[in-house]
């Protein structure tokens, strides 16, 4: 099996055996402000909400994790009904490994998402560093290896960094976005991989054309430390320790939330996201929907029901929120009273300098 599928059972199996996980995403300081009040019915707040066009039943994303190699199928096959049946938007891994082997296995690691998710958002994913190598066709391939209805760019320059086998030429990727932007068939995502996307950066992909932001900020699961667990594993010492120094590198969730939809109408907030009351604070924050990863992996390797499962606790977790600061529905949400305290404060006030 060819190196860039054998990556993506490696990254699964750290996810799951070894401490990938930071602090730091900042939502334990957004609090939320108490409606004791709130003349509504819990059961009647409509979670339901529109994310580039498409109707959701709740602004929830199962973030992009894996495909590409025949064990991850399974994975897929879960978070995928579970998406259609609950009506929550899914993304697959990166596509890399599909449009590059001549193989059926990896390819189904993909395409088995359409196939039982035939009515759900399904966005695809491809690398910013491949776009050098790819034309706006290879990126449609990637949109008809699952029907997608979107496709998500990945920024993931530090993860490569600390790859002994890392692709660092940063050089030229705004303006590959940009060409991929403006000629695909389906909406854009660029999204981060665990370090957040600033202000500043976030204009510049907004002046790209990119249809959304995912934030994907420090907070959640550490790309850096994963790749730091493969380096040990091969004895790359430098790029092991180089992993460690940079476990908790980035922009914090809440503080990347702020300021990239201070430039762009919608953006996702993920990276350290646990829960629905962090949805519906990244909502309050100018988010339009919240995303998570990792919680989900074990919940899919038990299979489709536990996935569910998930989601729905998730639901009502956003729904008790809404409830309790007295809002309908998902716009109001949107202007619903909080503060920020403690270290995210600081981190605002100084970025205000």
């Amino acid at each position: 099996m060819p190196e860039t599928s054998d990556r993506k059972d490696d990254h699964i199996r750290i996810i799951e055996e070894e401490d990938v996980e930071t602090s730091g995403s900042g939502f334990a300081d957004v609090e939320l402000v108490h409606e004791a009040l709130p003349e509504i019915h819990r059961d009647e707040t409509d979670t339901t909400t529109t994310l580039l066009g498409h109707e959701l039943a709740a602004p929830i994303v199962i973030e992009s994790m894996t495909g590409g190699h025949p064990n991850t199928t399974k994975i897929n096959r879960a978070l995928a009904e579970a998406a259609q049946e609950t009506n929550v938007a899914m993304g697959v891994g990166s596509q890399r490994a599909g449009l590059e082997l001549d193989d059926e296995g990896v390819l189904e690691s993909y395409t088995v998402a359409r196939e039982v998710a035939p009515d759900a958002f399904l966005y695809g994913n491809v690398g910013a560093a491949q776009l050098l190598e790819y034309d706006v066709a290879d990126v449609e391939r990637a949109v008809e290896m699952i029907d997608a209805d979107a496709m998500a760019i990945h920024l993931n320059f530090l993860q490569e960094a600390v790859q002994p086998e890392g692709d660092v030429d940063g050089r030229g990727c705004l303006a590959e976005i940009e060409r991929v932007a403006e000629g695909l068939s389906v909406p854009v995502v660029v999204k981060e991989t665990g370090n957040g996307i600033s202000r500043t950066t976030a204009r510049r992909l907004a002046d790209a054309g990119v249809d959304a932001i995912d934030v994907a900020g420090q907070g959640g699961t550490t790309w850096s430390g994963i790749e730091s667990y493969r380096a040990a594993a091969v004895g790359a010492e430098r790029q092991e320790a180089i992993g460690r120094l940079f476990r908790a590198w980035g922009v914090p969730t809440v503080v990347s939330t702020l300021e990239a939809a201070s430039q762009h109408e919608t953006v996702i907030a993920s990276g350290g996201v646990r829960s629905g009351l962090d949805v519906a604070k990244a909502i309050a924050l100018g988010a339009s929907a919240g995303g998570l990863a990792k919680p989900f992996l074990s919940p899919a390797g038990r299979g489709t029901d536990a996935v569910v499962d998930l989601i729905e606790t998730l639901t009502l977790e956003l729904r008790t929120a809404m409830f309790v600061t007295g809002s309908a529905s998902i716009p109001e949400l949107r202007s619903a009273d909080h503060v920020v305290l403690g270290r995210t404060k600081e981190y605002l006030e100084q970025r205000e300098h």
